[in-house]
């Protein structure tokens, strides 16, 4: 049926990759009392089992309990890599609430925030009956602010009327809230452009000076935060606060005891957002229009204050207008080297640096009529540093940026200048922001991981390549060997096949996204929907949903098509899962992090291998830097992060030990390339296929089988049909 390699074997046992025994050995009876309780725990009559309906034991999980007691236990490091299915959360809550101290639990969305504070933490520590205080602590732009609801309001000036129904209900939300958590007030969704008229930024928050302050939601959540055994954060606001010192990590960093990354395959990505710098067009437009608010509230005849943010508005705008396309990632060597883009990128960035600095020092006159006008200063100061460095070859020092509710600096980590880092442009349709990002951040990462000891714990279902972490850990300065991977529960031979088409195009090939559809189209038929399209770029995300409308209408397919823009991926994902026969088309954000259980989703569609894009200005210099070093960049960086990043594709199919489905990879570089060997060896074991009609039979399969399981629920009534 095959003519795909056979699948590796998988060992039962968890693969441990380097020593097993901590660099430490804690006493042998302390470990030996150590597993027992742990063994009873995860028993199948034991704690868990008896206090969590429908709990089943595993053996990767109970492994995974016990690496990460060890690490707490030695204040050591380790990288669990555990497949889907693994029950990792339970894994690491049971040891950290047993033995962590002060935990710190970092995941890689609010989404699962929520879930871990709503429903795992509260039911694992009701199974161990433990004392554990918990807090859920989320980014600033999460919590309404008074002070900027009640200038929001004084103001009047909105957008629409369905604004200024929003700014209502928020004024009636603060009233009865106790968190001022964004996330509790479901008339106002989460994307609505008033939420950033009554929401604070790191910018913009007055700090003590507030004359909300004791009332402050934000600073109501840090103290929670500060005395809570476990505190649930996100990886965003986890470097914010312990970079940027943004809300109040800096305390509850060094009172940690052990420090939880869920997730973890996102860090490398965040910590680069967070350790490098960056200065928007969109940050002076605030600046401005904050300055002018502050001024006609505080000192409106001592200047036009419109006036005075005019010009430095104009020059932000210009910036923008000085690039004619949109979503453009430009490295300043190549802007420099196109005298199209770069000498009206120069112009206007010499205008919107001297529309900066006069903006300083006419604001510098009147900071000190009122402590918001102190702190626009203030803001202005720390722009104009940003923007010196960044366009200095020797960057300069950032500027101090004042301490949350104080009014001395507090420590901010320079970013290295020179060969280590790279400058570069993004642009949006609105706005354009100057990155400039370190090549590695491993020495960063360490540097904030030395001091004192605790143990860092690193899990997620996809951190290796074949149970190789030497890529993961050299991204952040980790000891690959201290590493562990266990495997999936799920029968993948039994749940699914992995089909790889014949026939492809090449995947840069023009005509490529319309062969994907052609050749899905049947699958999609088979499967009754019930699909995922996964795409590398927005592109093709529009080009494919553009031929599967025009397709469906032609073959008369009454199937539901949701396109990624259309709404948020929480709506979308909500319609998938209600309509039960739908096609979903999406890119990066569909990849990860989407939990689609049972019928509703059965094929999952990936059109070629996810290698980030060669001219990407910070990948192009470290792939220099690598090749300078005598090293292969595509062996190195670029195959294990596509990798990593299609094995997150993947997982979207088997959820479950019921689901069933086909993982169908469009791109036969996966088969006819050397690379693609190590490729699909790090995918589940699913039976292969290079056959359509053996995929057409298997989708048409599950269909019979879930008609005819919905004809025996009917002939008993529903409830009493067995469960599967």
């Amino acid at each position: 049926m095959s003519d795909l390699p056979d699948s590796p074997e998988l060992s039962d046992a968890a693969e441990v990759t380097g020593a097993e025994a901590p660099a430490h050995a804690a006493p042998a009876d302390a470990t030996a009392s150590r597993g027992a309780e742990l063994a009873t725990i995860f028993a199948d009559t034991g704690t868990l089992a008896q206090a969590i309906p429908g709990y089943r034991p595993r053996a990767s999980q109970h492994k995974m309990a016990e690496a990460v007691a060890g690490a707490i236990a030695e204040n050591d490091t380790v990288i669990v890599e555990a497949g889907t299915g693994t029950g990792k959360t339970y894994a690491y809550l049971v040891p950290a609430m047993l033995w962590g101290g002060k935990v710190i639990l970092s995941t890689g969305t609010k989404n699962l925030q929520d879930q871990l504070f709503l429903r795992d933490i509260p039911t694992v520590r009701h199974a161990l009956n433990v004392p554990v205080s918990v807090a859920l602590l989320k980014g600033r732009a999460n919590y309404v602010c008074h002070y900027h609801l009640e200038r929001a309001q004084a103001n009047g000036r909105l957008a629409s009327r369905q604004d200024a129904a929003w700014l209502r209900d928020i004024g009636r939300f603060v009233k009865e809230t106790s968190t001022g958590d964004k996330a509790e007030l479901a008339s106002v969704p989460e994307n609505a452009p008033v939420w950033q008229m009554v929401t604070s930024t790191r910018d913009n928050c007055l700090g003590s000076e507030c004359p909300f302050y004791k009332d402050c939601f934000v600073m109501r959540a840090r103290k929670e935060a500060q005395q809570a055994d476990v505190v649930v954060v996100n990886h965003h606001l986890f470097f914010a606060d312990v970079v940027l010192r943004d809300t109040g990590m800096a305390e509850l960093l060094p009172a940690a005891n052990t420090v939880i990354f869920d997730e973890a395959h996102q860090l490398p990505e965040t910590a680069t957002l967070f350790f490098g710098e960056t200065l928007s067009t969109s940050q002076l437009l605030e600046l401005a229009r904050d300055t002018v608010a502050e001024g006609l509230s505080h000192a409106r005849d001592a200047v036009d204050w419109v006036q005075l943010g005019a010009p430095l508005e104009r020059a932000a705008r210009d910036l923008r207008l000085a690039f004619n396309k949109d979503n453009a990632r430009l490295a300043l060597g190549q802007i420099e080297a196109d005298r199209r883009i770069a000498e009206p990128f120069n112009e206007t960035l010499d205008a919107l640096d001297e529309a900066l600095s006069d903006f300083v020092e006419m604001l510098e006159s009147q900071a000190e009529r009122a402590e918001s006008l102190q702190q626009c200063h203030r803001r202005a100061l720390e722009l104009a540093n940003k923007l010196a460095a960044w366009r200095s070859e020797a960057a300069a020092a950032p500027a101090p940026q004042a301490a949350e509710g104080e009014g001395e600096a507090a420590a901010v980590p320079a970013v290295p200048a020179g060969p280590e880092t790279v400058r570069w442009v993004e642009v949006f349709s609105h706005t354009v922001q100057l990155h400039r990002t370190p090549l590695s951040i491993a020495p960063i990462f360490t540097r904030q991981r030395d001091g004192q000891p605790r143990a860092w714990v690193f899990t997620s279902a996809t951190l290796s390549v074949k149970g190789n972490f030497t890529h993961y850990a050299a991204q952040l300065g980790l000891d690959k060997d201290r590493s562990l991977t266990l495997p999936s529960p799920f029968d993948y031979a039994k749940q699914g096949l992995l089909y790889v088409p014949r026939d492809m195009p090449p995947p840069q090939s023009p005509q490529f996204t319309d062969a994907v559809v052609q050749a899905a189209l049947p699958l999609i038929e088979a499967a009754g929907g019930r699909t995922f399209l996964l795409c590398t770029t927005l592109r093709a995300v529009q080009r494919a949903s553009d031929l599967l409308y025009d397709a469906f209408a032609e073959r008369g397919l009454n199937l539901p098509l949701l396109v990624q823009g259309q709404a948020s991926r929480t709506e979308l994902l909500d319609r998938f899962r209600e309509l039960g026969n739908a096609v979903l088309v999406g890119s990066q954000s569909f990849w990860e992090g989407v939990d689609v259980r049972g019928e509703a989703l059965s094929l999952v569609i990936i059109d070629k291998l996810p290698f980030a894009p060669p001219d990407d200005p910070v990948l192009a210099a470290r792939m220099e830097v690598l090749q300078k070093k005598g090293l292969s960049p595509f062996a190195v960086h670029q195959l294990p992060h596509a990798v990593i990043t299609l094995k997150q594709g993947a997982g979207r199919l088997i959820r479950s030990e019921s689901d069933r489905g086909v993982l169908a990879i469009f791109d036969t570089r996966l088969v006819e390339k050397p690379y693609g060997r190590q490729i699909w060896q790090s995918l589940p074991p699913f039976t292969r296929t290079r056959e359509a009609a053996t995929v057409v039979r298997f989708l048409e399969s599950l269909r019979g089988a879930e008609t005819a399981r919905a004809g025996a629920e009917t002939e008993t009534g529903g409830e009493d049909a067995p469960e599967e």
